[in-house]
């Protein structure tokens, strides 16, 4: 038998999740452009033995705060306490940015004294550009890292964790080109998200950014969404995160105001108090594989906008209550559910509490109640390789007699798992973490 299905395997450590993934779509593609310039001068600083942790943030931050274009700042094992309030505005340029890393791989940690500042502001007080943190721990203070008025600020490989409130957020000025990438978020305090980006009602918008390949969990808190994008934010790609255990919603994407849409494609989320995802508009929702929500798999109504253009596709949804929920989907513009596979056990694999008219519904598999035009029906967790319905086994490979073939329009065809283009005989969506 012809293996139609792409697979994906996940490690359980945070280096092999985002590594497998993302060595299969050319991880690459999700850095800057200037990601492989070489810088023009490195320096190296090491926590001095004897000092203490606050000295040595001292003299971490006054060192930083030299930083021109085309350095590159290696810093050695230890941890940097840093007890002032930091406001962080060094500057690269497009042919000369400025790298932060930790060196070869070493333990470096950052952090505050108490949880009365954020441990690291990013352009709060003036524009910062084209600035790399890499390989960096950030754990304490209030906010993890707050980014203000930014772009081409790239947080790669960092751990943030164990804040006072949010990990990690960009919600106080306007930014653009962010690059949020292969980190591992979790556990922080207060509303507990793992990212807040941009801000409600679009007072702060984040635009033309990416957001991918990040490990993102235990998100509890007073709410705790694992990556949270606000209304009015717009054009950006929220790829192949992983993002697991979350009060609210493991993703909410908001709309954006009429702009381009943004793109939310192959993330594994599952085990949410709330649903596992939420989008409100605008959006391209593709490959994704949700389980485990406790109101949904996926939801989507208006919330400080109207629910218009979305395309649902290709998605995986498995859960014990609704798989998809769309409360204000009727009659709205440019709505599309299509080669999606949607298991409810218990309710509706289709939810629409105020009707579905307009919105086109075809080439999908589903198990539950709620109407079942364009669609075959499913058998249950058989027809996979091995899934659970609360997230603990998470192989959503088809078993060999499953059935799972497209069929379904041109227009409805897109990219699969790997980024290859799918044709008529590809699977509607597929993937596996052991």
């Amino acid at each position: 038998m012809k293996n139609l299905w792409m697979t994906i395997c996940w490690g359980t450590a945070a280096m092999c999740v985002y590594g497998t993934l993302g060595s299969n779509l050319n991880a690459q593609s999700y850095d800057p452009p200037w990601a492989k310039l070489q810088p023009t001068r490195t320096i190296s600083i090491i926590a001095k033995p004897g000092a203490s942790d606050t000295d040595n943030g001292k003299e971490l931050v006054r060192v930083i705060e030299s930083l021109v274009p085309g350095d590159r700042l290696e810093i050695g094992s230890g941890t940097y306490s840093v007890a002032r309030f930091w406001d962080l505005t060094v500057s690269g340029t497009a042919a000369a940015p400025i790298w932060i890393a930790a060196a070869n791989d070493q333990s470096v940690i950052i952090t505050r004294p108490d949880s009365r500042q954020n441990i690291l502001n990013v352009g709060q007080s003036k524009p910062v550009q084209f600035l790399c943190f890499e390989g960096i721990e950030f754990t304490g203070g209030s906010h993890g890292v707050r980014i203000g008025k930014c772009n081409n600020v790239w947080i790669n490989r960092c751990h943030i964790h164990h804040t006072h409130e949010v990990c990690l957020s960009a919600n106080t000025a306007d930014t653009h080109h962010l690059y949020i990438t292969r980190n591992t978020i979790h556990d922080g305090g207060g509303t507990a998200e793992g990212m807040y980006l941009g801000g409600n009602h679009g007072d702060v918008i984040m635009s033309e950014s990416i957001i991918a390949l990040n490990h993102v969990y235990n998100c509890r808190g007073n709410q705790g969404d694992g990556i949270e994008v606000k209304q009015g934010s717009w054009g950006n790609l929220i790829a192949e995160n992983h993002v697991h255990d979350c009060n609210y919603p493991c993703i909410t994407v908001y709309g954006t105001n009429g702009k381009q849409q943004n793109v939310i494609e192959r993330n594994i989320c599952y085990r949410s108090e709330d649903s596992v995802m939420q989008v409100q508009g605008e959006a391209i929702i593709r490959n994704n594989l949700l389980i485990a929500g406790k109101n949904s798999a996926f939801a989507s109504t208006d919330h400080q906008g109207k629910t218009t253009n979305i395309q649902f596709v290709h998605n995986t949804l498995v859960n014990t209550s609704h798989a998809f929920r769309g409360g204000s989907w009727n009659a709205r513009d440019k709505m599309v559910i299509a080669n999606n596979i949607l298991y409810s056990r218990e309710q509706n694999a289709l939810h629409f509490a105020n009707g579905y008219e307009a919105v086109k519904i075809l080439g999908n598999v589903v198990l539950g109640h709620g109407p079942k035009q364009g669609s075959r029906i499913g058998r249950g967790l058989e027809d996979f390789q091995k899934l659970s319905w609360d997230g603990s086994e998470r192989d959503a490979i088809p078993a060999l007699d499953s059935q799972f073939t497209n069929g379904a329009l041109e227009f409805h065809l897109t990219i699969d798992l790997f980024g290859k283009v799918r044709d008529e005989k590809s699977v509607i969506s597929g993937a596996v973490i052991p």
